[in-house]
């Protein structure tokens, strides 16, 4: 089931999509990493999905990655003694932690750690950003605020602090629970919340031990402030731009979008581009012109994958929103300018002798007729490389670890395929070789370039590059180590 496509696109599973069936059929129609979040939905209806997407790898004899989405802490307002009330723009209002109920001057805000941080003039966000309010005065127990933009509160909406570095913990006991759930699980990767620091990468990657790459959400304008030192410490990137369009000004978000796909991509790091990108399927089995736009949008600036959420996972077309992005994305990858706009895009970096050998792979590729870049890898991480050059061939990721696999099929570009352990480079070209041949990516009378590291199982050594004849014959008797 080779795709014909080098973005990868990610579906969120959830009561529309929690069958065999239709976790297969999302599967056929494009989706290379299955998202489970870990928001919604008890651990058993988790675990079931995971082993629904590990039977279909099985019966379909393709890796599948999975993607364990950790809810993050949720700040919330308390209750209302008439369950809402409605906010007037210059009003008075007061937020602190008693626990009366509520009315039209006051709520509890069960939070002392936001309290801790305010100062006046910061703004309090409630509601996904509907109603604003401005903190005139503050203690350790209240904060006075005045309402710039009205609305209806009521129980227990969310509240928003953009303004500040709040002192939470990105990873709740609810999240430190469901973490260790997902890793016992299996998944490949963990999508970690309410990112501000660095440090909190720091914190989830000490519990998850290795057994699951980190993803940090950048949802926060702490993360964006922060993203360099971030993502030198994360494995990849979510740009998160429905909780950045709360937070931030919603003109801000393209532009720092592109800075944050730009940043991963230099990193060789994949950057996965989400939220509400086919919005309108949830309810519709065609999208609006202005979200296929935006799908393509994040395509022409180089993410490596595209996002849908409530669109499989609880809509009424899952299947037919898989389908669209797999179109588009077809569609974008065949347009002439899309190549002039991803090498125009391209990041150099000569910083190690694996760059320069993943830079020649691409150059070599370019100006002869190889039909492919064929690259062995422990980690994942000589595919990374390769891919960060974005070559206009596909690129064979080859790797004797399952798990590796599962983790690169959120590459851009990658195909993987699992092959028995190397350790001579001639016994990798063979293998290299029938891949090729056997994934439809070329024949006998064409030629494929295949790198590696010498020695094999070695992390980080990639130090070596062949151009190969795909006629076994013709491969030399001489092995190059």
């Amino acid at each position: 089931m080779r795709r014909h496509r080098n973005v990868k696109i990610v579906a969120t599973l959830g009561p529309a999509s929690s069958s065999y069936e239709m976790i297969r059929a999302l599967f056929e129609a494009g989706a290379d990493v299955f998202r489970l979040n870990m928001s919604h939905g008890v651990h058993d209806d988790i675990r079931k999905r995971h082993e629904i997407i590990r039977q279909v790898e099985k019966d379909l004899g393709r890796p599948i990655g999975i993607l364990a989405d950790l809810q993050g802490p949720k700040l919330r307002v308390g209750v209302f003694a008439n369950g809402s009330e409605e906010l007037v723009e210059g009003a008075a209002f007061r937020m602190d932690l008693s626990t009366e109920p509520g009315d039209v001057t006051r709520v509890n805000l069960p939070h002392p750690e936001i309290f801790a941080a305010l100062e006046p003039g910061t703004s309090l966000l409630v509601n996904d950003g509907k109603i604003r309010l401005l903190v005139n005065s503050c203690g350790k127990d209240f904060a006075e605020c005045t309402v710039e933009v009205g609305g209806t509160i009521s129980n227990r909406k969310g509240v928003n602090v953009p303004d500040v570095v709040l002192p939470v913990a990105a990873l709740s006991e609810k999240d430190r629970g469901d973490l260790e759930f997902a890793c016992t699980l299996g998944v490949d990767w963990l999508a970690l919340s309410f990112v501000q620091r660095p440090e909190d990468v720091i914190e989830a990657r000490g519990l998850a031990k290795g057994r699951a790459a980190i993803m940090s959400k950048i949802e926060k304008p702490a993360a964006v402030k922060a993203y360099d030192a971030i993502l030198q410490v994360s494995d990849g990137i979510m740009v998160a731009r429905g909780d950045l369009g709360v937070e931030l000004p919603v003109y801000s978000v393209p532009p720092i979008q592109k800075r944050l796909v730009r940043g991963a991509r230099a990193a060789a790091k994949p950057v996965i581009v989400a939220t509400q990108m086919l919005e309108s399927m949830i309810e519709a089995p065609v999208p609006t012109r202005a979200e296929v736009s935006d799908v393509a949008t994040a395509i022409y600036e180089g993410a490596d994958a595209v996002m849908l959420s409530a669109e499989s996972a609880a809509g009424k077309y899952p299947i037919e929103a898989v389908t669209t992005m797999n179109n588009v994305a077809m569609s974008v990858e065949k347009d002439p300018t899309y190549r002039s706009v991803i090498e125009a895009s391209r990041v150099v970096r000569r910083e190690s002798v694996a760059d320069g050998i993943v830079a020649a792979a691409r150059e070599i590729a370019e100006a002869t007729n190889i039909k492919a870049i064929c690259c062995f890898s422990q980690s994942g991480n000589t595919a990374s490389l390769v891919a960060r050059e974005r070559p206009h061939v596909p690129i064979l990721a080859l790797t004797p670890l399952m798990s590796t696999a599962r983790r690169m099929a959120l590459t851009w570009g990658a195909h993987c395929v699992i092959t028995e352990p190397q350790d001579r480079f001639k016994g990798a070209v063979l293998a290299a070789v029938r891949a090729a041949r056997d994934g439809g990516f070329a024949t006998e009378e064409d030629q494929i370039v295949v790198t590696a590291g010498v020695p094999f199982n070695v992390k980080g050594t990639t130090n070596i590059l062949r151009v190969a004849p795909c006629d076994e014959r013709l491969i030399s008797r001489v092995d190059p180590e």
